[in-house]
């Protein structure tokens, strides 16, 4: 109440007649007045100052001081989540990569030996992962996940191609392991209750699979399948184009954020990689 106050006895000044200058602000408004005040009928994070400069009341409407940006925030959200994500790299994986491995699971493999069995894992419990992001967007407890329907990046009918071609090679077909019962769990209880923290997984597990994940499966079909490329590192379509398109869609949802949600959302990335991480390391098992 007493920022609006404020502003009808701001306003009741312009209405009045008109003073003699020097009565106007000697006996009105003090000097080196600076008066800021925020309403609810403005602008998210907008002011408007009132300060005597040479004897004028300046009234202006300026934008709040802004805190340091976050790398990539002038591009959109989606850019600040990708920065989030390289810096989670370490320098033999990624360029921009800033993180210091500390436990031995997080060394790069030094010799990489794929197994076919170890691989059906890694793709049964992927095919969980994807079938349950899916679920959640056509079922989705907030309207945002909708955005993310039939987006052309959905992977699940293709690993369930690759898995009956694996079952007509002879290959017996092994049930949902631990990493991918928990993280399909996690996500479903996540999606249910903390939309900024799901956005980041949906957003970490669709944008590597198409980057660094395609590159482990060409390494895997090099290894174990005679060059074969499976149906999950294929799409329908210029990936290129699909993935600027759930870009939109991303920055679109981000811009309903405010700060605060947003950091929430990066937060969650390491989170993000832990699952992921897991997962992948199925392949050598």
């Amino acid at each position: 109440m007493s920022s609006l106050n404020l502003v009808s006895q701001f306003q009741s000044l312009f209405n009045k007649p008109l003073l003699p200058l020097s009565q106007f602000v000697s006996s009105s408004i003090p000097r080196n007045l600076s008066v800021q005040f925020h309403v609810s009928s403005l602008p998210r994070r907008v002011s408007v100052s009132a300060v005597p400069m040479n004897g004028v009341i300046v009234a202006s409407t300026t934008a709040e001081k802004s805190k340091k940006r976050n790398p990539g925030e002038s591009k959109g959200f989606v850019e600040e989540m990708r920065f989030v994500a390289m810096r989670l790299h370490t320098k033999d994986q990624a360029k921009e990569g800033e993180k210091e491995v500390k436990q031995p699971e997080e060394k790069t493999v030094a010799k990489w030996e794929p197994s076919v069995d170890g691989y059906l894992k890694f793709l049964v419990d992927s095919k969980l992962v994807y079938d349950t992001l899916e679920k959640i967007v056509q079922e989705p407890a907030y309207p945002s996940y909708a955005e993310f329907r039939n987006t052309g990046l959905e992977r699940s009918a293709s690993l369930a191609k690759d898995l009956e071609w694996f079952k007509e090679q002879g290959h017996t077909i092994p049930e949902p392991s631990s990493p991918g019962l928990t993280y399909a769990q996690y996500l479903t209880e996540l999606s249910e209750k903390d939309p900024q923290a799901f956005i980041c997984h949906f957003y970490n597990i669709y944008f590597a699979h198409s980057a660094g994940g395609r590159m482990i499966g060409k390494k895997v079909a090099q290894k174990i399948l005679n060059n074969k490329e499976l149906e999950f590192y294929k799409w329908d379509g210029d990936l290129s184009q699909l993935l600027q398109n759930v870009r939109d869609k991303l920055n679109k949802v981000a811009e309903e954020w405010i700060r605060e949600e947003k950091d929430h959302c990066l937060e969650e990335t390491e989170k993000s990689f832990k699952f992921s991480g897991q997962i992948l390391r199925l392949v050598l098992s």
